[in-house]
């Protein structure tokens, strides 16, 4: 629910890890969550135009999408994962070499298509249907709207298979 918030209010969630930090350092505490110690006033991400306040390094001069890039560069690690079963349900396609992967949340159902296809040798994504308890799933859902809404509760991994796509007339 917080990721829709984020999504729905632009700029809360900096302007709430600003405050946060602020927080932490005027307790002289470590903020929790930050890498390699980049708290205190050299990550400061302070208001300019607030109290005559500047920014206390070159690094928060940075564009908003160079910054991005490099909050970006753990590849969804730290994001909630997802373990996931991958049968296949045809006789038509082999089965995966691992079918057990894990992967963040944020993935959608397409990563999945693409994934199954390069493992495959697939010409076309397009080509497979991925389902959860019988229903062919939505390739812009996310996993975590998959496991909230098809596995709400049963007991992990999320058991997903694929088969060649089948047209329906």
């Amino acid at each position: 629910m917080q990721d829709i918030v984020y999504k729905l209010v632009p700029g809360l969630q900096e302007a709430e890890m600003r405050k946060q930090r602020e927080f932490y350092h005027k307790l002289g505490l470590e903020v929790p969550g930050d890498i390699k110690g980049e708290t205190g006033p050299a990550r400061q991400h302070s208001d300019p135009h607030r109290n005559g306040e500047t920014k206390a390094d070159e690094s928060c001069n940075k564009e908003p999408a160079e910054e991005k890039q490099e909050d970006d560069s753990d590849y969804h690690r730290s994001d909630e994962q997802v373990s996931i079963c991958l049968e296949c349900n045809s006789s038509k396609l082999r089965g995966l070499k691992r079918k057990w992967i894990r992967c963040s949340a944020q993935a959608t159902v397409l990563h999945l298509k693409k994934f199954i296809a390069k493992k495959l040798n697939l010409s076309s994504f397009n080509e497979l249907d991925i389902l959860c308890n019988e229903e062919i799933l939505g390739k812009d859902h996310t996993l975590k709207f998959v496991v909230v809404t098809r596995w709400r509760f049963k007991k992990a991994p999320l058991l997903l298979h694929y088969r060649p796509k089948m047209d329906l007339l």
